[in-house]
């Protein structure tokens, strides 16, 4: 957390920006100096200073990872590559639906989406959305246009068209809770303009930020939009992996084993309005998962 810091020397008080950070068993506290008066856009200048300090402790360590998987990827054999990508996809797809309520097991997931197996005595809605999401995966990996409003309708209609054709790829009209969470999402009067300025936000930054920052802000900004009746997070974790992939990073499977601290990391960022705290969480998850790379 950030703090400004009071200092009194010879009488006189000076004002310093200060943050600790920890590493393995120490922790380390950096500082900048405001001034004698406490600056008008102090709130600016956290934000950079923590910009900075997670530049330098996390984007290095990401951009090797990039490097390093990028490498054994091109010496893979096209059929393990294939392979990997499919273990992937059934592990997301999995993760992601049961996320949002789907009974299907880790291996009733794999059974339908590698051998066409139909599990007995499911749903066949959960059947049906784990399929739609697998072939809706695939093709945005191959997908080599840019984010717009209508991409993203286009998506949500292609996941839903067949089980829940009443809200496939349509703004939802009506106010909606997200159950457990004390985050109230925004009314439907709000929607639009959000996805607007979602848009714009996307198309200025997808260039200036770094591509691991802007595919979990990205995440954030839309799952907190919640434009959907239903699908707002499997919509909002496929753009994050559109995202990396486009950039030629590995992409990241959020598990339903922890999703409790996805949950309580997505609320504190909503409910405080701060994209940090969702921000920082990813980032550490992400570098813990390709530790190997490093």
């Amino acid at each position: 957390m950030v703090i400004v810091k009071k200092k009194v020397l010879k009488k006189q008080i000076y004002y310093y920006l200060e943050h600790s950070i920890r590493k393995g068993r120490h922790v380390q506290k950096r500082e900048i100096y405001l001034g004698r008066k406490i600056p008008f856009d102090i709130e600016r200048i956290k934000k950079k200073f923590l910009d900075d300090i997670y530049r330098e402790k996390w984007y290095c360590d990401i951009d090797i990872i990039k490097k390093n998987f990028s490498k054994e990827y091109r010496t893979m054999p096209k059929s393990a590559r294939e392979k990997a990508l499919q273990n992937f996809a059934i592990k997301f797809t999995y993760d992601t639906q049961r996320i949002e309520g789907s009974t299907l097991t880790h291996r009733e997931t794999a059974d339908l989406l590698e051998r066409g197996i139909t599990p007995k005595n499911k749903p066949i809605r959960d059947v049906k959305e784990a399929e739609a999401h697998k072939d809706l995966f695939y093709e945005i990996l191959k997908f080599t246009k840019g984010l717009s409003l209508q991409v993203v309708l286009d998506w949500h209609w292609k996941l839903f068209r067949l089980t829940r054709p009443d809200i496939a790829g349509k703004i939802r009209r009506h106010q909606v809770a997200i159950s457990g969470s004390k985050f109230i999402p925004p009314s439907p009067v709000e929607i639009s303009p959000m996805l607007s300025d979602f848009i714009t936000w996307y198309n200025k930054n997808k260039e200036k930020i770094h591509p691991l920052k802007l595919a979990a802000l990205a995440h954030l900004k839309f799952v907190t939009i919640h434009p959907f009746a239903d699908g707002n997070g499997r919509i909002s974790r496929l753009i994050m992996n559109f995202i990396l992939n486009k950039k030629g990073y590995p992409m990241f499977d959020i598990p339903y084993v922890g999703r409790n601290s996805y949950y309580n990391a997505l609320e504190r960022s909503q409910l405080k309005k701060e994209d940090r705290m969702f921000l920082q969480w990813l980032v550490k998850k992400y570098i813990k998962e390709y530790r190997m790379y490093l």
